[in-house]
């Protein structure tokens, strides 16, 4: 399970991670997104952020019980007390950045909602938000700024031994 900020390399990550170690990558955004049948962005516009985090909610649970390769949840879906609880039981790797290179990362991104306006400001304000539940999560921290995500993953793969494949 790889959590983290906006920007932080969850996709990017997952997916270098999910081809090193043979598994498939679940990307909860891009999976909200499919069965929706449109972006994040309009999901929030047209319906809000409470309909969005009730289909976050069922996709990040249904992941936890079946999914058995890497799952990258989105920024956001940990603020959800049960998939807090949830997370308990699984291997959680967050993915640790920099304001400046989360900002850089993100930069304009429209397809990101909470960042709409003014994006720095608000991706600020959200990292000091939630820091303190990535952190009180994590089985490990991995930071990413100024890291490819190859160098990520070799990071990552020896936690992996300890805490078994199945619960990335």
């Amino acid at each position: 399970m790889l959590i983290g900020s906006p920007g932080s390399g969850k996709s990017t990550v997952g997916e270098a991670l999910a081809r090193r170690i043979g598994a498939d990558l679940l990307c909860t955004d891009t999976e909200i997104e499919k069965r929706a049948g449109k972006p994040v962005g309009d999901i929030f516009v047209e319906e809000g952020e409470p309909h969005f985090r009730a289909l976050e909610r069922e996709i990040v649970a249904e992941a936890l019980r079946s999914w058995e390769g890497v799952i990258a949840v989105g920024g956001g879906s940990v603020l959800d007390e049960d998939t807090r609880a949830d997370l308990a039981d699984h291997h959680v790797v967050y993915l640790q950045v920099e304001f400046g290179e989360a900002a850089k990362r993100v930069g304009m991104d429209v397809a990101r909602p909470l960042l709409s306006g003014n994006p720095r400001t608000k991706l600020r304000k959200l990292l000091d938000e939630r820091l303190p539940v990535y952190e009180g999560l994590a089985t490990v921290t991995v930071a990413t700024t100024g890291y490819h995500p190859e160098e990520i993953v070799d990071e990552i793969v020896p936690t992996l031994d300890n805490a078994g494949k199945a619960e990335q």
